[in-house]
């Protein structure tokens, strides 16, 4: 094996174990009464038959795509901002925004709208500080965050002995895509359902 070639095994498992690190630091500082918070809010939509709208562009939009197929899944009347099926946001409907920045236009701009109407604002970002995490009703702040090691591994990049990690935006969708899956496995628990009984509810068009 070449230098290279091993110079190349060695960035991917630093990656990796970079942003597995990061994720469980984010984790770790978040606050039970948050997740309480964004949990109470997807199950009274059921009990109050209102609808769950999912809210995201590029990356983070894919994130928020996959949790709208989860939230199907449990029997959940969700649906994606942008598809031709999504219907109009009505007052106590729930909007789950997904922008690491926050304060990407597109997608600050329709949370803005979706608020005006009435709806309530799940904000998951990086940014506590941007537009969404401003006009949200809860508030979900996964940090970007490194511990020594990574650190040191990071001042090692810029001297230009390793090759670049993944950007600071992969971080954060890696992390919310696996909060989002945990507050599933929580809903999951709560309902009472089985991977079975959303096995049931997945599409046989595929």
């Amino acid at each position: 094996m070449s230098k290279s070639k091993g110079e190349n095994l060695s960035t991917v498992k630093s990656a990796v174990k970079m942003m597995g690190n990061h994720i469980i630091n984010s984790v770790e500082d978040l606050e039970d009464e948050k997740i309480k918070e964004v949990i109470d809010q997807i199950l009274n939509t059921k009990k109050n038959e209102k609808k769950i709208f999912l809210l995201g562009a590029g990356r983070s939009g894919l994130v928020g795509r996959a949790f709208a197929m989860r939230l199907m899944h449990l029997g959940l009347n969700v649906f994606v901002v942008g598809e031709t099926n999504t219907p109009s946001v009505e007052k106590g409907d729930i909007l789950v925004v997904v922008s690491g920045s926050g304060e990407t236009q597109s997608v600050v701009g329709l949370a803005q709208i979706g608020k005006h109407l009435g709806a309530k604002i799940i904000s998951i970002t990086s940014n506590p500080n941007s537009t969404s995490a401003r006009i949200a009703d809860v508030l979900i702040v996964l940090g970007v965050k490194v511990n020594t090691d990574d650190m040191d591994y990071l001042e090692r990049q810029v001297r230009g002995t390793h090759r670049p990690l993944p950007p600071l935006g992969t971080l954060f969708e890696m992390t919310s895509m696996i909060f989002l899956d945990g507050v599933v496995a929580a809903l999951m628990q709560i309902t009472k359902k089985s991977a079975e009984d959303l096995k049931r509810r997945h599409t046989t068009l595929e």
